[in-house]
């Protein structure tokens, strides 16, 4: 059933309320990470208990995302974002609420379990109420907001932990998600897609749960556990692998799959993912990397290191409605091409970072990169979208989401492991160096007790140049390996086939 497009006031307001609702969800899971001190400590749980708060709410919408596009299908598209936003307000408000550990962990795997569906259904209604020559700029304006809520999220959240209750991190949501859910209700509830009662995949749907669910909690508790040195880590290795071989074998010949890999037979969906997923890996990667190195290294405070990111976000907030208005006349292979240019060259800039580096050398690599971002969302969701048609386009963009926001993770647990062992390696190559008949050695150890300090201290301050030094090369080989991988990557986006205006993804 072809509902006609939206015009005008109705159209601004849906474009509003469902980027509003994909605001809220990515806001919320990069808010909570800053908080995760404040809100062990206030609820009396040791620090690493505390990280069960960032896992839950992980792994629930990691197993939640994939099953979008089934739930649609089902009960309809409307019906079920309405539900997810409802549900994610309820469990935002029982998280600020929760009075100890255990519960907020319970409310977090609640509120990621109903967050699943924000992301994919904002994209597929947004198509489906913008007409056909409009839909790059629907997908320019959704993208904004997914690349501003990540930067605000972690300047937010250690405001608010530091000047309020850590509970506001999550009541922000509620009139957020009220003002959603009632523009939506009233503007699209007449728009309900069609829905078909196909019989539900059980097998399939066990098999993703616990693989994807294992595969998850292995991303989030490695670091913790030095990955394979720990039993819990290889016994969820083998657990994940396993039960997604077998999934995806038993879903490619399944009638009714719970998730449809058979859009994987389609070129351009296939490529853009491909790019999508890696391309937001080292961008998550890097984009956690730099607050750690600013503060474990350079003596940035959490606020300041937030602010030092956040300039990523002004270009893509200029541009993306630039983009979109004139997107639909250009080769988004072009544009996917120019933005891994521009990521290659702002991580060789921050990959000549030294101890003394100054703040503007911090912010302006952040500030360029922008230009990059905002030609990264946009053109490859038309990319993977541009053969979608109906009830397909709610399935795609679940199943790509998924993909994105699963190496996301995996480059926050990569990027973070890798650091930690460039460490390492430079620490120990840097101090054999370091010996009692070394004359340079000697002259600094005596240049530094002439401050007033003893032979200890002055060994003692030499190890913490040593592993600062160790660190920042670590930290800058990361930055110039990501850059060389979005240059490779470029030959990658060639093998989509235009056309790419999404005029060709039929309505619902």
């Amino acid at each position: 059933m072809n509902h006609p497009s939206l015009q005008g006031m109705r159209l601004v307001l849906v474009t509003l309320a469902l980027s509003l609702s994909v605001f809220m969800e990515v806001l919320d899971s990069t808010i909570a990470n800053v908080a995760v001190p404040v809100i062990a400590g206030d609820l009396g749980a040791a620090m690493t208990q505390g990280t069960w708060v960032i896992t839950s709410f992980a792994v629930a919408n990691a197993i939640s995302i994939p099953l979008t596009g089934f739930m649609a299908r089902r009960f309809g598209e409307v019906r079920i974002f309405m539900c997810a936003v409802i549900g994610f307000v309820l469990a935002s408000w029982l998280c600020g609420m929760a009075a100890n550990l255990e519960s907020l962990v319970l409310f977090r795997v609640l509120q990621g379990l109903v967050a699943g569906p924000l992301i994919p259904l904002s994209q597929s209604l947004l198509m489906a109420s913008y007409p056909p020559e409009k839909r790059v700029l629907a997908l320019a304006l959704w993208a904004m907001t997914v690349v501003v809520a990540p930067v605000l999220g972690p300047i937010l959240g250690g405001w608010i932990s530091d000047n309020w209750h850590w509970g506001w991190i999550f009541f922000i949501n509620i009139p957020i998600g009220i003002i959603a859910a009632y523009i939506v209700w009233k503007q699209l509830r007449h728009r309900e897609t069609l829905t078909e009662r196909t019989p539900v995949d059980y097998v399939g749907l066990v098999l993703m749960v616990i693989g994807v669910g294992a595969l998850q909690m292995m991303l989030d508790r490695g670091k913790e556990l030095d990955w394979f040195a720990s039993v819990e880590v290889i016994v969820l290795a083998v657990v994940a692998v396993v039960c997604l071989a077998y999934f995806i074998v038993w879903e490619l010949g399944e009638k009714y799959p719970i998730v449809d890999l058979s859009l994987f037979k389609d070129r351009n969906f296939t490529v853009g993912v491909i790019t999508t997923s890696a391309g937001f890996m080292l961008f998550m990667g890097t984009l956690t990397l730099l607050p750690l190195v600013l503060q474990s290294q350079m003596g940035y405070t959490a606020t300041w290191a937030g602010l030092a990111a956040a300039p990523v976000g002004i270009l893509p907030i200029i541009l993306s409605p630039i983009i979109g208005r004139f997107g639909n006349r250009l080769d988004m292979r072009w544009l996917v091409s120019a933005s891994f240019l521009v990521f290659a060259a702002t991580f060789y800039w921050r990959s000549l970072f030294y101890p003394g580096t100054d703040f503007s050398n911090v912010v302006w690599p952040q500030f360029w990169q922008g230009l990059g971002v905002a030609m990264f969302f946009m053109p490859l969701t038309t990319i993977v979208l541009s053969n979608m048609k109906g009830s397909q386009i709610a399935a795609a963009s679940s199943l790509s989401n998924f993909l994105r926001v699963f190496m996301g993770g995996v480059g926050v647990s990569v990027a973070t492991t890798l650091w930690e062992k460039r460490e390492a390696l430079h620490h120990t190559r840097l101090t054999e160096y370091i010996t009692p008949y070394s004359h340079d050695v000697r002259q600094t150890v005596h240049a530094l007790t002439q401050t007033g300090i003893s032979e200890q201290q002055a060994m003692a301050s030499l190890e913490r140049a040593i592993s600062q030094q160790g660190f920042i090369i670590g930290s800058n080989e990361i930055f110039w390996g990501s850059g060389i991988l979005f240059v490779a990557m470029i030959v990658i986006v060639w093998f989509a086939k235009p056309p790419f205006g999404s005029g060709n993804s039929g309505g619902h």
